[in-house]
C-alpha cells in the first residue's frame, strides 16, 4: 500500500511541476514600446499595471479627481507596464489610455 501512494505522490508532484513556467511566460510577452502609437497597435485600451483602475482625467476645484470612462478596456499587465510608466503622464496606473 505505501508503494502506491508513494509511486501516487510521484506523479502529482511531477505533473505539478510541468506547469511551472506560466510565470516566465507573461515575462516574456512583456515589452516596451517607444510611444503610444506603437502601444496602441496591440493594446487599443493601453496597458494597466492591475485590474479595477479607472481613467482620471484630472482634479476639480476641491482636489478630488474626475474620472472619465474610456472607449476601450486596457490590457491589464504589472510587467508590460513597468517597461513602459513614462507612458503614463497622468499617473492613474493606466499607459496610453483611450
Amino acid at each position: 500500500m505505501k508503494k502506491w501512494s508513494r509511486l501516487i505522490l510521484a506523479g502529482v508532484v511531477s505533473l505539478a511541476l510541468l506547469h511551472v513556467p506560466a510565470a516566465s511566460e507573461a515575462a516574456t510577452k512583456a515589452k516596451a514600446f517607444k510611444n503610444c502609437t506603437e502601444m496602441q497597435k496591440n493594446y487599443k485600451g493601453g496597458v494597466a499595471k492591475k485590474a479595477g483602475l479607472k481613467n482620471r482625467t484630472g482634479y476639480d476645484k476641491n482636489g478630488k479627481p474626475i474620472y472619465k470612462a474610456t472607449k476601450y478596456k486596457a490590457y491589464v499587465s504589472l510587467a508590460t507596464y513597468n517597461l513602459n510608466t513614462k507612458r503614463d503622464r497622468d499617473k492613474d496606473g493606466i499607459a496610453c489610455e483611450r
